[in-house]
């Protein structure tokens, strides 16, 4: 997916990169799916996924409104996926699993082999979902430090 390009899933969503018009659109989605943190600007990870070529935000538009969201990123060796939401009032309905292969197929284009994602404590129903599109535990802790 190219900036402006879109494809159509069957629920009748366009899939494209996100615009300066989406982002409220993109926070609350991911507010109301409750993937934001207190230690996390979301403004700013989108600017920050924006600023470069090896990410972006794919976005799930319904009309003029934002439905579903994945945060797509290449470091160089794999590419990664956070703040992959959906509507709450659309979980269920295939768009989670559409989401995700929109994202998939923009780090594809980028020339990513494979894709990880990271599942935060406490969020383990998402589990049986990224088992259902063939993700599994990649056995190993993933640790961090803010700079």
């Amino acid at each position: 997916m190219t900036a402006g390009s879109t494809t159509r899933d069957a629920l009748d969503v366009a899939f494209r990169e996100v615009t300066d018009d989406d982002v409220e659109q993109v926070v609350a989605l991911w507010e109301a799916c409750g993937l934001t943190r207190p230690w996390n600007d979301p403004r700013r990870d989108v600017a920050d996924a924006r600023r470069t070529p090896t990410s972006t935000v794919v976005v799930g538009v319904a009309g003029d409104r934002v439905v579903s969201s994945a945060l797509a990123g290449y470091d160089g060796h794999r590419g990664w996926l956070y703040y992959v939401a959906v509507d709450p009032q659309r979980q269920g309905s295939g768009l989670g699993r559409a989401t995700v292969v929109a994202a998939e197929g923009w780090l594809r284009r980028a020339g990513v082999h494979k894709v990880r994602l990271m599942v935060r404590h406490g969020n383990e129903r998402v589990l049986g979902f990224y088992d259902g599109l063939g993700y599994t535990d990649s056995e190993c802790v993933v640790l961090g430090r803010d700079l």
